[in-house]
């Protein structure tokens, strides 16, 4: 039975399930849920399967939707009283599940080892101490351009080792003009805050703070919508009302339909871009890295496993989140689908059996976290309305509603307040 929390409808673009091995005669059934589509639902199955086998008397049953609904569905099942066992839980929501007491600490749990787990990592999903969120694996922003489209229009992509923001906006126009206006030269989303946390950090700015507050400035804010403005104006970004929907899967992006030449992603997903495009795709660093302050990189955890504090299984729960991050044979079945594992022995054994795509991202993974990154820090409370802020304003201001100094203005007083509150 689905319990009615998260249920799925038919059509909904989720399903659940329960893993096939040890689904009759279990002594403990673990309500199991995630966000993703189909392929990584069948994938995570493939892997319960191996748990299954190896732990015989642990059934778990597995529930998965997209990423926008998941949030609601969680919150209404945690409030009646029913949450599930082990969940995918978000960067921006761990913080406020924790202080409510609905969570378990994963250090009180010995059937979870986490020695091989670098404390940096460790550290994003922790809480006064306690942690309350495992990484599922991490990854990190990167730019991807469609370089067929680029050589076709005879244009050079600047080294991304070394490039500014400048040096993409010159080429975002460049791309837009020798194209005839058939492409634009970016399509990145203005609305997604992992850009504007970036742009933060490269200027010496914590979006984020450790103590849990809005560390960013206002005038960094209004510089990351003036951008957006000023490129639209040199017709390297399309124009207002352009995107009907930005962002959702490679294959539906404005990347994979031909009418944009970069935009900015999850770099573990490259190879669902480059499977998606018609042509060659390639993965680059997000500019201003050496022309700020500091490095803005940071390798953030793709999502976060949580164990409900009310769950009644918590010994078997903890094994499953073992399971998830230390071995090496489910990992084979998941392979990078949420991130570069962060078991680093897990991650080095399912290196050959990752696609010349997949090692790609892997590779500039590792590059940056060989350099010198600032901290990030667990997501304040009150981050969902930050960004719900975040893109509120940009529609305002892509359509000319508000100037960017005054949407910097009104982000930073409803931020502020849904973080202090």
């Amino acid at each position: 039975m689905v319990a009615a929390g998260l249920a799925l409808s038919a059509c909904g673009g989720g399903g659940a399930g329960t893993s096939g091995a040890g689904s009759s005669g279990g002594n403990v059934e673990l309500n199991f849920v995630f966000w993703g589509d189909a392929n990584r639902a069948k994938m995570t199955e493939a892997a319960l399967r191996i748990f299954e086998k190896k732990n015989p008397g642990i059934t778990v049953k597995t529930e998965y939707q997209d990423s926008a609904p998941y949030a609601d569905k969680l919150a209404t099942r945690f409030a009646g009283g029913n949450p599930p066992d082990v969940l995918a839980m978000a960067n921006r929501s761990l913080l406020e599940y924790a202080q409510r007491g609905t969570l378990a600490d994963l250090k009180s749990l010995p059937e979870l080892n986490l020695d091989k787990v670098p404390e940096t990592t460790l550290s994003r999903g922790e809480v006064d101490g306690k942690l309350y969120g495992l990484a599922t694996g991490v990854t990190t922003i990167g730019m991807v351009v469609n370089k067929t489209i680029t050589d076709q229009a005879g244009v050079t992509i600047p080294d991304d080792k070394t490039w500014s923001w400048e040096d993409y906006a010159k080429f975002a126009t460049e791309v837009t003009q020798k194209t005839g206006g058939k492409v634009y030269g970016a399509g990145y989303d203005v609305a997604t805050e992992t850009g504007p946390i970036m742009l933060a950090r490269q200027r010496g700015e914590d979006f984020y703070t450790k103590d849990n507050k809005l560390g960013v400035s206002e005038k960094t804010i209004e510089d990351w919508f003036q951008y957006s403005v000023d490129l639209r104006k040199a017709g390297g970004y399309p124009p207002a009302g352009f995107f009907e929907q930005i962002g959702g899967s490679p294959a539906q992006s404005y990347l994979a339909k031909g009418t944009v030449a970069s935009q900015i992603i999850p770099i573990n997903n490259f190879r669902g871009y480059n499977e998606a495009v018609e042509g060659e795709v390639v993965l680059l660093r997000i500019p201003g890295e050496t022309s700020g302050e500091r490095r803005g990189y940071s390798a953030d955890p793709t999502m976060l496993w949580s164990i409900a504090a009310k769950s009644k299984h918590p010994k078997e729960a903890a094994k499953l989140v073992d399971f998830l991050t230390n071995d090496a044979e489910g990992a084979a079945e998941v392979l990078t689908q949420r991130g570069v594992p962060i078991n680093p022995e897990v991650a080095d054994s399912i290196t050959p059996k990752l696609s010349a795509d997949d090692k790609t991202f892997v590779n500039l993974m590792a590059a940056i976290q060989e350099e010198d990154l600032p901290p990030a820090y667990v997501y304040p409370k009150g981050a969902s309305v930050v960004a719900d802020t975040l893109k509120q304003l940009t529609t305002e201001v892509e359509f000319g509603r508000i100037s960017p100094a005054d949407a910097a203005k009104t982000f930073m007083e409803k931020s502020n307040a849904a973080i202090n509150k």
